[in-house]
Formats: structure tokens, C-alpha cells, sequence
């Protein structure tokens, strides 16, 4: 039994939950995006960043307040332990979503790749919504 045990690698899992994209004025060249990261494996990983067919550029952003001030800044790097999830929400860490390729509408799709150190990835289907789903499963349009 030992011998097959020690195949088995110790891996981080990245699963993308709840993925949103904030609706934005028609023309907008930057929009905003959520979800959460869960690290459903047994070793930490190291998020490096996130790519989309969707948009010219994407990047990680976290909201610190210094000062007083709200400033943004870009983050290069998020580790998540085994079992660890970080939020992507407004007011916090998010998606920058810059130069849209096509007009996103409500209910409209876009697939956002996550880059993981080592060279994997994972990938989610963001859905353009005013807020998240836990508010919006109650509310039927």
C-alpha cells in the first residue's frame, strides 16, 4: 500500500466560486470583477495573476486605505494555504477588467484564467450582474 501512497503528490486546487462581473455604463473601459478562490488541494498555491480572451488587460487589485485615502494596488502574487479562500468583493481585493473586447450586457459571459505558479491554471465563467448572487437569488427579474 505504501508504494502507491507515495505517488500521490501534495497539490493545490484552485476553485473559482461565485465569479461576478460588476454591469458598467455602455463603453466602459474598465470594469470590475469577484468571485472567490478556494484552494480545494492539499499543498498551498501561489495565485500570479489572471488573463481573459475578454479584455486587453487583467490584474488583481486590492483596496488598502492609507491615510484615510482608499488606493489601489496592484497585487503580483495571493498565496492561499490547503483549504484557505480569499475574496475577491467590491471594497477589496478584485479583478481589474480593462479595454473590454465586446460590449458586456447583463447575463453576459466572459472566461477569466487564473494563472498558478508552477504553471497551471484555472479557469471560471464570470456572469456581468449588478451584485452578487446571494442577493440576487431572492430577486426575480
Amino acid at each position: 500500500m505504501a508504494s502507491i501512497a507515495g505517488t500521490a503528490q501534495a497539490a493545490g486546487q484552485l476553485v473559482v466560486e461565485d465569479a461576478w462581473i460588476r454591469t458598467a455604463p455602455p463603453g466602459a473601459a474598465m470594469r470590475a470583477g469577484y468571485a472567490i478562490l478556494r484552494n480545494t488541494g492539499d499543498a498551498p498555491l501561489v495565485v500570479r495573476g489572471a488573463m481573459s480572451e475578454a479584455f486587453g488587460d487583467v490584474s488583481i487589485h486590492a483596496t488598502t486605505i492609507e491615510n484615510g485615502m482608499a488606493r489601489m494596488r496592484e497585487l503580483a502574487r495571493i498565496p492561499l494555504a490547503a483549504g484557505e479562500s480569499v475574496t475577491l468583493e467590491p471594497g477589496g481585493k478584485h479583478l481589474m477588467l480593462m479595454r473590454p473586447v465586446r460590449e458586456l450586457d447583463p447575463g453576459a459571459k466572459a472566461v477569466i484564467r487564473f494563472e498558478i505558479e508552477g504553471g497551471s491554471s484555472a479557469e471560471a465563467e464570470f456572469v456581468v450582474r449588478d451584485t452578487a448572487a446571494s442577493a440576487d437569488d431572492h430577486a426575480h427579474h
